[in-house]
């Protein structure tokens, strides 16, 4: 069984189609994070917009995904099977409905969540929705798998 290694800072990472339909998920591990317990998830992952998560523990990343989907697009952290925020995008998964002050200070909470279930960015979200963009160098996670960018193929 391959699980996250958080005494390492190693983490789960998942990019789920939401496009197509194709069921493809790509699946790799990621370091920095800091995640020690729980999931973040986002709809918001340049520049193809699946769903990415990053987190310490399957079911959470699950239930963090599942619920992006329910919400049609969104940013969701999950802990101990439950979901501990959210931030729906109805709008293509991308754009909110609600005013510019509540959206800010929705993804305030969220990030205060985030970070104290051990995220080390100043922007979690932000920081994960380019690590599924496979135009930066050098690995990238996408839908299909873990993609070398600098020799333009899927690795295991």
């Amino acid at each position: 069984m391959v699980v996250s290694d958080t005494q390492r800072d190693i983490l789960k990472i998942a990019v789920v189609d939401r496009h197509r339909a194709s069921g493809n998920v790509g699946c790799g591990f990621v370091k920095g994070m800091g995640l020690k317990k729980g999931a973040i998830a986002t709809s918001i992952a340049h520049d193809s917009h699946n769903i990415i998560s990053v987190g310490e523990d399957d079911k959470d990343m699950a239930i963090a995904i599942n619920r992006i989907i329910a919400l049609k697009g969104g940013l969701v952290i999950a802990e101990q099977g439950r979901v501990l925020g959210e931030l729906p995008l109805p709008i293509a998964g991308l754009m909110s409905d609600k005013s510019a002050k509540s959206v800010a200070d929705s993804l305030d909470k969220l990030e205060k969540i985030a970070k104290g279930l051990g995220a080390k960015a100043e922007h979690p979200f932000i920081t994960l929705s380019f690590l599924s963009l496979p135009v930066i160098p050098e690995l990238r996670v996408t839908d299909l798998g873990v993609v070398d960018v600098m020799k333009g193929r899927i690795i295991s």
